[in-house]
């Protein structure tokens, strides 16, 4: 009887560990195979069938749909370049250049991957759309007031993620530096 009990007091512990590990993964977006370039990260293989199991489940449970090798490449940015995580009661500016990329979206997100209402009904910039500098480089200003050029209203949420997606780029499994990929920096201030 006490090898019994024993047997399924081991089993139910070893059950919930791995289901919370499980959990854990899943919820913390880990995944192999990920590229990092300043404060942006990307798992060019996520569209692929190369796909780690762990990352195929986080797509699975969050129901997103990845950027196909063959088309692109998204990038995601929780932090500015200083490893501070982005705040929307605060300025962040997002300039630079990006990658070599026919078409690039840059889309503002809650940390559950929901787009953020606001007024002006704008979560995002196309490249085809935005205001730039006269050297080709631009700037975006994610903040919860308006400002003039760029702007991205945050609605002073808590926290906040952007992601960049480059479409029909080089950018992918081989790009390792910001030399071969120049993202634009993040810098965050807060009042």
């Amino acid at each position: 009887m006490r090898l019994l009990v024993g047997s399924l007091f081991a089993l139910a512990v070893a059950a919930l560990i791995g289901l919370g590990t499980t959990w854990l993964a899943l919820s913390r977006g880990t995944a192999f195979g990920a590229i990092s370039i300043g404060a942006w990260t990307a798992w060019p293989k996520s569209g692929t069938r190369e796909i780690d199991p762990y990352a195929r489940a986080t797509i699975s449970r969050s129901g997103e749909l990845p950027v196909g090798s063959g088309d692109g490449v998204g990038f995601v940015a929780r932090a500015d370049d200083n490893g501070r995580p982005l705040d929307g009661r605060c300025e962040s500016r997002v300039s630079g250049f990006t990658p070599q990329a026919r078409f690039w979206t840059l889309t503002l997100y809650d940390p559950q991957g929901r787009l953020i209402g606001n007024a002006i009904n704008r979560q995002g910039f196309t490249s085809q759309e935005i205001l730039r500098n006269a050297d080709g480089s631009f700037d975006i200003v994610a903040a919860p007031r308006s400002r003039a050029g760029n702007w991205l209203p945050t609605n002073g949420i808590e926290s906040y993620i952007l992601v960049m997606r480059l479409y029909d780029s080089p950018v992918g499994v081989a790009t390792r530096a910001a030399r071969e990929a120049p993202m634009p920096a993040i810098v965050q201030t807060c009042p």
